[in-house]
Parts: structure tokens; sequence; C-alpha cells
């Protein structure tokens, strides 16, 4: 862990020679909801294939740079493409750019994701603040040696999502004339996706949403005591709900359809977020 702590230096060094200033707001782009770093003024581009420690993205919707700038007035640092473990990489890669963001001296962050409807009364397009999260089957990011300087060996996960800053997002969403749904999402390996099955069972666990992502990256952040902000755009309707199978090309398309309202969302939340 002593050689992760070195690497994670090694990256912050190397952001700060690039970055014009230190973000306040980290923003995770999930599949195809990268369309928010248009938005970003005075950018600076930086590819994840050149920063040291940092994974290379492999999906369809993940274009794989960090952009730096200005949005709504507050400085940003946003992840257009995340990492995940159904890629192959390991727990400690999925969620290095978070434990790079504290230590670069970020505070908040906003974990976004595409997810599929497991509550029934959700539909494609519809915009889902997350209350809490369900990660019985996620690879913990912790486990292993903990050196102190990156959190407590057992961080509490109670009010993981920030309380207060549902609030606001739920008040932006209300001054935007946008809804915005509440739920828990449920986090599974993939890459395939959920039986009906399987989803019936989540459904009896309480789940209102699911997908293959952000858990371990709010894991990560909570354990470092950032403050978390999570949404998720329902792209499909999860398995077994809807008499059709389930492609990845009707997550992009659901992306594409919602960018405006999600990009308005986001930035008005940002804006408000002091």
């Amino acid at each position: 862990m002593q050689e992760l702590v070195k690497r994670l230096e090694n990256t912050v060094e190397f952001l700060k020679e690039k970055l014009n200033q230190i973000p306040e707001i980290a923003i995770i782009l999930g599949s195809g909801l990268g369309s928010l770093a248009d938005l970003i003024t005075d950018k600076v581009e930086i590819p994840y294939e050149i920063i040291p420690g940092f994974p290379v993205t492999t999906v369809a919707g993940h274009e794989g740079k960090l952009i730096a700038g200005n949005l709504r007035g507050k400085r940003v640092l946003a992840m257009k493409g995340r990492f995940h473990y159904y890629e192959g990489n390991e727990m400690d890669s999925v969620v290095y750019p978070i434990r790079v963001f504290k230590k670069l001296g970020i505070e908040k962050i906003i974990v976004t994701n595409a997810a599929g409807g497991v509550n029934k009364e959700f539909k494609p397009g519809d915009l889902m603040l997350i209350t809490d999260h369900i990660g019985l089957f996620c690879e913990n990011p912790l486990r292993g040696e903990n050196p102190d300087e990156l959190g407590p060996r057992f961080p509490d996960m109670t009010m993981a999502y920030d309380r207060e800053v549902q609030k606001l997002a739920l008040n932006c969403a209300e001054k935007a004339g946008i809804e915005l749904k509440t739920g828990i999402y449920c986090y599974c390996k993939g890459p395939s996706y959920e039986s009906p099955a399987e989803i019936r069972a989540i459904r009896v666990l309480g789940a209102d949403a699911v997908g293959m992502s952000t858990v371990p990256e709010v894991i990560a952040a909570r354990h470092m005591g950032m403050k978390i902000l999570g949404i998720s755009c329902i792209t499909n309707m999860a398995a077994g709900i809807l008499d059709q199978p389930l492609d990845h090309k009707e997550v992009m398309e659901t992306g594409k359809m919602v960018e405006r309202k999600f990009s308005g969302l986001v930035s008005e939340i940002v804006s408000c977020w002091g």
C-alpha cells in the first residue's frame, strides 16, 4: 500500500503541473452522459493514457480523458469515462482517480451513471437521485492494508450520500422544472446484464435501479471523507420487466436523448453547491 501512496503522489504532482488551478468539484460522467463536458469553459483536457497510474477505459461511451475548467462559476474536474471492474481492472485501479482527486484537494464529488430501472414506476429517460446503495456484490476497494493517510480502517457508510447535498439537488431540480426521482442503486459486477430472476431478487432487497459502477467509487470517496452526490440516468428497464432483450446501444441512445436535461440539472447543482 505504500507503493500505492507513492503512485498517488506522482499522479497528483503530474496533474498539478497540467492544471491552472485546483478544482472544487469532481464529476464522474457515466455511459452516454459525457456531453456535460461540452459546457465546461476554459478547458484543459488530459487523456488518461498520459496520466501516470491511470488505466485506460475500454467501453463505448467512455471517451477517456480528464477535463478541467469552469462550469457555472465553479472550478470542476470531470472524468469523461470511468473504469469498471468488469473490464479486468483491479479495484485499486477502479477507485484510483477518486483517491487522486482527494489528494489534489477536491472535497466534493458528483458520481453519475447509466442504470437499469428496477422500480416499475420508472421509465427510460428518468433521472434518479441516489439516496443509498446496495453493494453486496461489490469487491470492496478497501480490502487489504489500510494506510491511515487514506482514511479509517472501518469507514461508516450510514450517510455515504450527503443528505444536505441531496436537498440541494432536489431544490435545483424543482427550480429547473426537472422531475428528479429518488431511490436506491444496486451494484452488480457485470459485464453480463442481470437475469430476470436476479432483478426480482434485487427488487425484493429494495433497489430501484441497478448498474455496474458507482459503488466502488463511493466507498473510496467516503473512506477519504469526501462529500458525495449520486445521480442515475435510467437508460433502460432491467431484465424481465419488458419483454425484450437488453442492448448497450439503448443505453447510449437514451443518454443522448436526456443529455440536455441531465446537463442542465448537474450544472445547476454545481452552481449552487457552495
